[in-house]
């Protein structure tokens, strides 16, 4: 654990005087299509905080998207990747291969769901990871088409961006895209237009209908969907969704893909989020979460499935790095000596009940219309009070109103009206409850 002192202090207006000033040499050397959500720059961060450069400790709900669940400088991490790099920093597995990668894959046939024989293949970013999946799909079906779902995100990639429901900001103006890529309904219960009771069967129902229908089950390689849609807004399937579709995919001969990039490895409470409806993807790709913030993705599947690329067909100079797949062994040590599923558990039980409070608050809920999420991948849905119209801009200004007291949040969904809540696993309850304090204050200023 980091040595960063836990507890939130503000000795300058965020962002401060020194950020102000790197921001400036930002905005003349680095490409304006890169943006941050918030121009503090970090100086330390571990636990539950970020340090910037001024001196300011912001109290960490976003864990660099899901990535820094362990913290953003874990021991065993630290330990790992520093013993690694004295000895020496790539070679590519691809020429003179190393043990860490081995190992990595090996603890990845344990920890992801089923009993049968698994092999993985390593890369750097999720995007990466999703785009060999299709690969490997495609080598073993033999067919071409991939489906995915409304509200769906899968990286910024070519192949990936047409894969990608969300226009904006990831799409606009990046075309033409990949094709053969064919996208059909989720079920997103709080927008189903006859209640979330009926949106598993009903929408399941649907997808399967315009699969068969407008593609053609036996032209389909693989159906691709995040078991918790991170961010399309931090949708969770209606119950009977996803084993509905992975049957369908079973019958037909599609390769069924998890695409656990954002919500795997302790998240939401459990390795992964398919075991909530016990579902055993063919394929499943990790990020994120993987290497406690060192660059590190995976394909892990059926060993007969992840076999039927040719050699040489899968790889990258970069993939599976060693100091990387040593923070992985360091990260996922780490997740099993704290038991951070039980830690996201926890993390899920209080914010739950505090976002709930402050909902009873509202009158008649006010902006809050949907308080979901699992483990430590939590959100809430704003609308405009007494509707489900979508409130982007009450998003935006809750905020920036956390941002100026010292909590980091993010926004996401395909709305743009969702908060999301990503705090790290290991984040101290005091910690938790002062941030949720904080979003509470917050609506007082809507």
């Amino acid at each position: 654990m980091s040595d960063i002192p836990q507890e939130r202090r503000l000795v300058t207006a965020v962002p401060g005087p020194r950020s102000v000033e790197l921001q400036a040499r930002r905005t003349a050397a680095v490409a304006a299509g890169v943006g941050s959500t918030l121009p503090v720059f970090t100086a330390r961060a571990g636990g539950g905080i970020i340090e910037d450069v001024d001196g300011n400790r912001l109290i960490d709900f976003g864990s660099g998207i899901a990535v820094t669940s362990v913290g953003a400088s874990a021991e065993a991490v630290v330990r790992r990747a520093s013993a690694q790099l004295a000895d020496f920093t790539h070679s590519c597995f691809m020429v003179t291969p190393y043990e860490g990668y081995v190992e990595v894959c090996e603890r990845l046939a344990e920890l992801t769901p089923g009993d049968h024989a698994k092999k993985s293949a390593l890369f750097n970013s999720g995007a990466e990871a999703v785009e060999n999946a299709v690969k490997i799909a495609r080598a073993y079906t033999g067919r071409t088409a991939v489906v995915v779902f409304d509200h769906g995100y899968h990286g910024r990639t070519n192949l990936t961006m047409a894969l990608t429901a969300k226009n904006m900001p990831y799409k606009q103006g990046f075309g033409p895209f990949a094709p053969e890529v064919y996208r059909v309904p989720v079920a997103y219960g709080y927008r189903w237009p006859t209640g979330a009771e009926n949106a598993g069967a009903e929408a399941s129902a649907q997808a399967i209908d315009q699969i068969t229908k407008q593609i053609g089950a036996g032209n389909v390689a693989a159906v691709i969907i995040e078991p918790v849609l991170g961010e399309g807004g931090f949708i969770e399937p209606a119950k009977g969704f996803l084993p509905a579709i992975a049957r369908f995919a079973r019958e037909n001969g599609i390769v069924f893909v998890a695409d656990e990039i954002q919500s795997g490895f302790c998240r939401t409470g459990q390795w992964f989020a398919c075991e909530d409806e016990g579902i055993v993807p063919d394929l499943i790709t990790t990020a994120k979460g993987i290497a406690g913030g060192l660059p590190l993705s995976a394909v892990t599947g059926r060993a007969e499935i992840m076999d039927a690329a040719h050699s040489g067909g899968l790889g990258g100079t970069y993939g599976g790095n060693p100091v990387a797949c040593a923070g992985a062994l360091g990260a996922i040590e780490t997740m099993r000596e704290l038991d951070l599923n039980a830690r996201a558990r926890r993390i899920e039980e209080v914010m739950k009940g505090r976002l709930g409070e402050m909902r009873a608050k509202l009158p008649n809920g006010g902006v809050i219309g949907d308080i979901r999420g699992r483990g430590a991948m939590i959100a809430i849905e704003l609308v405009k009070a007494g509707t489900k119209d979508p409130d982007a801009e009450a998003a935006a200004s809750l905020a920036k109103a956390c941002h100026a007291e010292g909590l980091l949040v993010l926004t996401c969904g395909t709305y743009g009206n969702v908060l999301r809540f990503l705090p790290p696993l290991v984040i101290g309850e005091d910690l938790l409850n002062e941030g949720l304090d904080i979003l509470e204050q917050a609506f007082g200023t809507l």
